[in-house]
């Protein structure tokens, strides 16, 4: 789920133009000591996951649903929208988890699905926990790992995320969630707290994401930032978010292998 657009934004992002970064790169390895990641469409492919969960379902149960559709209005709708309503104060502070589970119950007799057993929603609910990494995520982590602190910045409360890296293979070195601070980003604490939980300034501490607005909101925090396309995060119909201004953004990088290069790790 950027968080913001969570895991940030509304769209894909141009073709990549990464090259002309490496060396720069490379120095700004030598400062940071820490990358923070968004989680949902940066690390983990939240969209086919679902899918393919729902596509389960359907094989149980028989039901025809398009999901598709499905998986977008969960996310886009009932994960960013409840968001935006707790930032405004118009609802009280939730969880992801619950806030998602509240927004199942809703669709499922909106989109005909009846009938389902309390375990079946359950499991269907915890596909949140079960989110497949994009083929370059534990690779380019686990070199990343080797030279940096590598922790989550996600709007995901703790144990989802915990699963999620335990079911993928994500090799954290910690945890860093909404749910620590009650605030989801974009909120200042949200950022601040990265380079406090983590004993850092936050010059030194890189936020990393799919999501230009989840970067560009960072940088106002002191942070430096790597943008990671992945332009199958938007889905087919998704809109164009524009090609990162290197004013704000860092290190451009078409993957986490070629991030962990860019930044020598």
């Amino acid at each position: 789920m950027s968080e913001i657009g969570d895991e940030s934004g509304n769209g894909a992002v141009g073709r990549p133009a990464e090259g002309a970064s490496a060396m720069a790169g490379t120095a700004i390895g030598d400062d940071v000591k820490a990358l923070v990641f968004d989680v949902f469409g940066t690390v983990v492919d939240w969209r086919s996951s679902v899918i393919k969960a729902g596509e389960q379902i359907s094989r149980e149960t028989g039901h025809t649903v398009d999901w598709p559709t499905f998986a977008e209005e969960w996310r886009r709708v009932g994960y960013h929208e409840q968001i935006a309503k707790i930032r405004s104060g118009a609802a009280p502070y939730q969880t992801t988890d619950e806030f998602m589970l509240d927004k199942l119950h809703e669709m499922l007799p909106k989109y005909g699905i009846t009938g389902l057993s309390e375990q079946q929603i359950a499991w269907l609910h915890k596909v949140w926990h079960r989110l497949d990494p994009w083929p370059d995520s534990v690779e380019g982590l686990t070199r990343l790992k080797k030279k940096f602190v590598i922790a989550t910045l996600s709007n995901g409360n703790v144990a989802l995320l915990t699963d999620m890296a335990k079911y993928g293979g994500l090799p954290w070195d910690a945890i860093l969630s909404a749910e620590l601070v009650q605030k989801f980003k974009p909120e200042p604490e949200m950022y601040q707290s990265a380079g406090r939980f983590l004993g850092l300034p936050m010059n030194q501490v890189m936020m990393t994401a799919a999501h230009l607005r989840d970067l560009y909101s960072s940088r106002e925090h002191g942070m430096r930032t790597g943008f990671v396309r992945r332009d199958p995060e938007w889905g087919p119909n998704g809109k164009v978010e524009g090609e990162p201004d290197r004013e704000r953004i860092d290190v451009v990088a078409s993957s986490f292998v070629d991030l962990a290069d860019q930044l020598g790790a």
